[in-house]
């Protein structure tokens, strides 16, 4: 009798890493292709190697690398440990806090630090800091020790952590109840046409591109999304914003002033690191390149953040600098615009 070949451990002593449902519209696609399309940072290879060991399963069958995805498939990652993510090592990284108390925490993070650990980033980030530096840090059921909210590794700016159950109950309603004030700078591509407004659509995944979020202006799909904009200056070919959250979605900022039609200045994954406004000339190219330069992320910054304590119910509200790469790249677009007028 022939013996059975040995593929991986049976599903159920398996942990899920990643679980993705193939749109109605997906063309008949390879499952490492379709994954790399889905998952941050994977490589084709690990990919690959991943389905050799039987770690790729769809509709709940172990499958190789050349399985052809189709439409309604729910395709799964999983592995004999758990994600990474809920395995926290405290790290000696420093904290800039700009207030604590025995109930909270306000943090003000540097650009590029991830907030939690996730895929491709288990180390380094907020919480590995905030668990070496705070002990008992209530958990709020997804492995991110004192987490209400956070923002984008290459987003600067301000933080609230919870350090207690009942800050983390109290915080969390807040944010839930739209009630805490956040105001985020940004520099956008584009003269941004009314000196304020209001963007209103709901976010969901692309589902061409799973690392981006998109606009469903219909409002059936999605989760409802506000952000209040104003023009603090203009540079002619690109414009410093304020934005206020009255809701807080997965890149809501970034995806609603694309919406807009003003990507944010430097957004990679947004399309605002290519020249989107401006001359043709090679002197105009250059001085873009050396803005990118300056600044090598996103031009956005979480810079003022509000809400009630949640022991003495008295409003906080915090401040913060715009860091120094964003501010330089802010003052080269207010010379360079300045010396445009001059010459014009």
């Amino acid at each position: 009798m022939e013996e059975e070949e040995d593929f991986g451990p049976n599903q159920d002593d398996l942990y899920e890493h990643h679980k993705f449902v193939a749109s109605k519209g997906q063309e008949p696609l390879r499952v490492d292709k379709f994954l790399m399309n889905f998952i941050e940072n994977a490589t084709r290879n690990k990919i690959q190697q991943a389905a050799k060991t039987g770690n790729i399963w769809v509709n709940d069958t172990q499958v190789k690398q050349n399985y052809k995805v189709k439409a309604g498939d729910v395709v799964k990652v999983l592995f004999e440990h758990p994600p990474y993510e809920f395995l926290l090592t405290p790290e000696n990284i420093p904290l800039d806090i700009a207030y604590e108390d025995d109930e909270v925490l306000v943090v003000n993070k540097e650009p590029g630090m991830v907030v939690h650990p996730g895929h491709g980033n288990y180390s380094g980030t907020l919480i590995n800091a905030l668990v070496y530096h705070f002990e008992n840090l209530p958990d709020n059921s997804s492995g991110r020790p004192g987490l209400v909210h956070r923002i984008d590794k290459d987003t600067s700016g301000l933080l609230v952590v919870a350090k207690t159950e009942h800050a983390m109950t109290h915080l969390a309603e807040q944010f839930f109840n739209k009630t805490t004030e956040r105001e985020y700078v940004a520099l956008v591509w584009g003269n941004v046409v009314e000196d304020q407004g209001t963007i209103e659509g709901n976010l969901a995944r692309n589902p061409k591109n799973r690392l981006q979020m998109m606009v469903f202006p219909e409002g059936d799909v999605g989760k409802e999304a506000v952000t209040h904009y104003k023009v603090l200056e203009r540079f002619g070919y690109v414009t410093l914003v304020s934005c206020k959250l009255e809701t807080g979605r997965t890149h809501q900022i970034r995806v609603h002033m694309k919406y807009l039609g003003h990507p944010l200045f430097n957004d990679e994954r947004y399309g605002g690191d290519k020249i989107l406004k401006g001359t043709t000339y090679t002197k105009y190219k250059q001085f873009v390149d050396n803005a990118f330069k300056l600044l090598p992320r996103q031009a956005l910054h979480a810079k003022t953040l509000g809400f009630v304590h949640p022991t003495t119910a008295k409003a906080l509200r915090f401040d913060s600098e715009i860091p120094a790469d964003m501010q330089a790249c802010i003052e080269k677009w207010r010379s360079y615009s300045k010396n445009s007028i001059e010459e014009s």
